[in-house]
């Protein structure tokens, strides 16, 4: 059959009962390409078809559907169809056009020229009228039935039809596409006005409350819509600051341990930088510790938080204040900021909850104790605080009744951590028992933990560390001693050895170095750290001659594990014995895998090397996990094995004290040391479950995935809700020292140029130089010296810098820039850990110096100040000869960051786009001063106006600048005078 007309092709698909798809691809057989369905009016003559009877029919509606669903027709099509059908007494039919309605209303869009969009505003305008009109003959009804008595019918028409208007109406966009339209169509609005007051004298004889209500709030949003421009709304102030937030994240998550100074110079260069005002940069600092407080995993986690934010983070305004101008105004800011704080009770409720006390009763005292509040301003926030916690959710009684809260356990150890500091300076030889003592109270329950948190956030961890270190060398000799005293001994070392192992695997390795001293012995805990303790991305050789001491000792320790019932402690020189037993451990395996030994023998051994100290376990397992490495995939079983023994439960009674408390932390040791192997043997091993997640942010990416799926993944998630959380820091931090530094920053940037809305790239770049602060001399590097300039001189990637995101970019590339300029030189923070494969270039081959010519930037910045004058008109290109040695070597450009900027230059592009910048946010001027030393910059702002303005104006490859890069010519008149 050949089809004529769209009416004959609706007719013939409901014939044959085509179904929605089939009737789609017919119709795009039957009919041209070059005419659209909205020309053709498809939507009508599927409604105009569908409504023929008393009830729709339902073949036709669904292929009207499937058209919209496709997109065959638009909105504004279906929408003026829908407000074209007047005979509102056929129930089913109107229905089943509301359910229609119901499909697209409340996310109405149209991607098309002006004119199709001015006929979206004017065609929901039709359906609004047509959506009042259908109410008020669905009330006339109800009205009537009322009287009649048969009132079900009309009610559930009307609820119907108030339904609908109130999904359209609540609506911004929707409101303001109608005032759009009123605005095109005035006489339209006055028919809708009209039926507004039809529509009220109506309901208001019917005495249903629900439904007269629900059409009083209709026709308020409908008056509401000719007031819309007219209403000012106050414009709100940022209130929320997703860098502070993230910057303060990732020291409580990874550098607890790190000095106050940095931190408190990197905040206040962002405090500076985005023009923060102090209460809501203080805001900021304490709602992200009580969110990096509330998500914390129990254990370590939990208190190394709660450690930062009651002991570290007041330390850290202590500093801050000194920054400000007077001491009354940052304690009112202070206060302030805490007003703003309690007004966050959600927050505060869900800490307290989480810490079993009112967190914000200790932090109040804290802060009043560094003299960052008054009394007065402290009793009238507690006083306030606990009005709100009495309507606050509380755990039952039962569950935290014999629960100590963290908080105050924390405020406790601070000053325990001071007096352990002056017991451990007395002569150990005095009184050995008494310090025996005193360790052994550390180890029981979580005070090992709450002791090395307490001191990690106020700088005693160091300290600490170097005691327990002397402690561990006093001890690894015995002279002549009796049996008391020998075990005195073996507990001292073995307890000092594991408490400085769980310190290492905690805090960093980098805790327990001591400062290299020319002709200092070496301790024997540190060369065994550095040389045969796994660490993290750590690889161990096992040939290594530090694994391979003397032979006689090794024999002697072997028969002595093997023959003995236990292991002797007088005279024993425990150092030897944990630098023999991984000698000792390869003879014993080579014996049992050559069936010399049978597996009891073998367990009787791994009972005798725990059974007394649990420091050999940890140096056996230590050898073993770097032994495993080397083994062949049917070569592991036996070693394996072993491991599985030294980890397991001792089979035979310990004599010694405190061995269940030795064997917790031995236990968290040898999962840290044997995490990498396991993982990369798929073995599972059972150690001794405390209760807690020991290692909460391992393994936290997903198998099977690509890291660049899994890194703009993350990133959208942080993206979309605003802010880092610690999950994703460490996520962030993984696929870092995965990917690599090049890698890593060059995907996220190109994120950033993914963005078109400018709200979105702002919140893009403080999020991505919070991200930066991983490793951000390395990623300014980078980014400067590779992406940078890969961005600007490749003609193919320019429409990707126009604005927003260019703009974005730049504002990146200059905060990098600033931090790595205004950070402490050779103070490497403890979170950036060292890189095993480092993917960039030496800077010094890259970018080579010819110390016979100087670069083209020396040779700028090293010009008197009033030679600028000279050059400030454009049509002057000219260039002074005269030079200034001293200011010729101001510029140090064998240190990286200034060698990029230096080579970068060489394209006006890159050098414009780069140093523009740089100026523009280093006069920036601050809604505040703030007494902040300047950022150290090789060069001073009116040095850049002379150099941006002579590069721009000669471009390297001749022509008008614009030409060459539409950025620079905007830069030149933008461009401060």
């Amino acid at each position: 059959m050949k089809v004529v007309n769209l009416k004959q092709a609706i007719l013939q698909a409901w014939k044959e009962r085509w179904s929605d798809y089939q009737w789609a691809i017919n119709m795009k057989k039957f009919f041209p390409k070059g005419a659209t369905w909205d020309i053709l009016n498809l939507a009508e003559a599927l409604l105009e078809q569908a409504m023929i009877g008393p009830s729709p029919n339902p073949l036709i509606l669904s292929y009207l559907k499937y058209a919209i669903s496709s997109q065959m027709v638009s909105y504004s099509s279906v929408l003026t169809a829908i407000s074209k059908f007047d005979d509102f007494s056929r129930d089913l039919c109107v229905q089943a056009l509301l359910d229609i309605m119901d499909m697209f209303c409340d996310r109405l869009s149209c991607h098309g020229k002006a004119e199709e969009c001015i006929g979206l505003c004017r065609s929901l305008l039709s359906a609004l009228h047509w959506l009042l009109r259908c109410t008020a003959a669905s009330a006339e009804r109800l009205r009537e039935g009322l009287e009649a008595g048969t009132p079900a019918a009309g009610e559930k028409q009307l609820a119907m039809c108030l339904q609908r208007l109130e999904k359209t109406l609540s609506s911004t966009k929707n409101r303001a596409l109608l005032h759009i339209a009123k605005l095109e169509e005035a006489s339209s609005w006055t028919a809708i006005e009209h039926s507004l007051l039809k529509l009220g004298e109506i309901l208001a004889s019917l005495s249903n409350p629900q439904l007269r209500s629900q059409a009083e709030q209709c026709g308020t949003l409908i008056r509401s819509i000719p007031t819309m421009l007219a209403v000012h709304s106050e414009q709100l102030h940022k209130t929320g600051y997703p860098t502070v937030h993230a910057v303060v994240l990732l020291e409580g998550t990874m550098n607890l341990t790190g000095e106050t100074q940095p931190l408190v110079e990197q905040l206040m260069m962002v405090k500076r930088m985005q023009h923060i005002p102090t209460p809501l940069f203080v805001l900021e600092i304490w709602k992200a510790c009580f969110v990096g407080l509330i998500e914390s995993p129990e254990g370590t986690e939990e208190l190394k938080w709660t450690a930062f934010t009651f002991l570290k983070i007041p330390q850290v305004l202590v500093k801050l204040k000194k920054y400000c101008h007077g001491d009354k105004d940052f304690t009112e800011d202070v206060s302030c900021a805490f007003e703003f704080l309690l007004k966050l009770t959600p927050l505060l409720d869900k800490a307290d909850q989480r810490c079993n006390c009112d967190c914000t009763k200790f932090l109040l005292q804290e802060c009043s104790k560094q003299g960052l509040l008054s009394e007065a301003s402290v009793t009238n926030l507690m006083a306030k605080r606990a009005a709100d916690r009495e309507h606050a959710p509380q755990l039952k009684s039962g569950e935290n009744a014999n629960i100590q809260p963290n908080p105050g356990l924390i405020l406790r150890a601070e000053p325990t951590v001071t007096n352990i500091l002056k017991t451990m300076d007395a002569d150990h030889s005095k009184s050995p028992e008494g310090l025996l003592g005193v360790l052994g109270h550390m180890l029981s329950g979580k005070s090992l933990d709450l002791l090395l948190a307490a001191a990690a956030a106020t700088g005693k961890l160091k300290s600490f560390a170097r005691k327990f270190i002397n402690l561990n060398e006093f001890t690894t000799h015995g002279n002549e001693e009796l049996a008391k005293a020998a075990s005195v001994r073996a507990l001292l070392f073995d307890i000092s050895f594991l408490m400085l192992c769980h310190v290492a695997q905690t805090y960093g390795s980098e805790v327990i170095l001591s400062e290299s001293s020319s002709g200092a012995q070496v301790p024997f805990f540190e060369t065994w750290m550095q040389t045969c303790m796994p660490e993290e991305g750590k690889i161990l050789n096992p040939d290594h001659p530090c694994f391979w001491p003397d032979s006689t000792k090794v024999e002697s320790l072997v028969a002595l594990l093997n023959n003995s019932s236990e292991m002797k402690l007088v005279q024993m020189k425990w150092h030897e014995a944990c630098l023999s037993i991984s000698a000792a451990i390869l003879e014993i395996l080579n014996a049992w895998e050559n069936g010399v030994l049978a597996f009891e023998s073998i367990q009787k051994i791994t009972d005798n090397i725990k059974g007394k100290v649990c420091s050999l376990a940890v140096c056996a397992v230590a050898w073993l996990v770097a032994h495993v490495r080397m083994l062949g995939l049917d070569e592991r079983e036996k070693s394996l094995q072993m491991i599985r023994q030294l980890a397991g439960p001792l089979y035979s009674e310990n004599t010694l004290q405190f061995y269940n408390e030795r064997v917790v932390i031995m236990s968290s040791i040898l999962e840290h040391m044997c995490a990498d192997v396991l993982q990369q043997t798929a073995t599972q091993i059972k150690f001794p479950s405390t209760g807690v997640d020991t290692m909460p942010y391992w393994n936290l990416l997903p198998p099977k995935r690509p890291i660049k799926e899994v890194l703009t993944d993350i990133f959208g998630k942080v993206l979309e809700k605003g802010w880092v959380d610690s999950r994703s820091i460490h996520i962030f931090d993984t696929l870092l020292h995965m990917g690599g530094v090049y890698w890593f920053c060059n995907n996220l940037i190109k994120e950033l140029l993914k963005e078109t809305r400018k709200e979105h790239t702002l919140r893009a770049v403080e999020l991505l130089y919070s991200i930066f602060c991983l490793d951000m001399q390395q990623v300014t590097l980078v980014l400067l010296g590779h992406i940078l300039p890969g961005l600007l001189t490749d003609s193919s990637k320019w429409h990707s810098l126009m604005d927003p995101p260019g703009t974005a970019l730049a504002k990146l590339a200059v905060w990098c820039a600033l931090s790595s300029y205004s950070s402490h030189k050779g103070q490497a923070s403890s979170r950036q850990k060292k890189r095993h494969r480092e993917d960039i270039e030496d800077y010094i081959s890259l970018f080579p110096l010819d110390d016979m010519q100087p670069s083209k930037l020396m040779r700028l910045l090293s010009s008197n100040e009033e030679d600028a004058n000279v050059l400030s008109s454009p049509t002057d290109r000219s260039m002074s000869s005269s030079l200034s040695a001293s200011q010729l070597h101001t510029v140090n450009m064998r240190d990286p960051l200034n060698r990029v900027l230096g080579e970068s230059s060489h394209c006006a592009a890159a050098g414009g786009f780069l140093l523009v910048s740089l100026h523009s946010c280093y006069v920036a001027p601050s809604p505040r001063p703030l007494a902040l030393p300047s950022p150290r910059l090789p060069f001073s702002p009116s040095s850049l106006v002379f150099l941006s303005r002579f590069l721009f104006w000669t471009p390297p490859f001749g022509g008008h600048p614009e030409h060459f890069f539409p950025f620079a010519f905007w830069c030149h008149h933008h461009l401060p005078a």
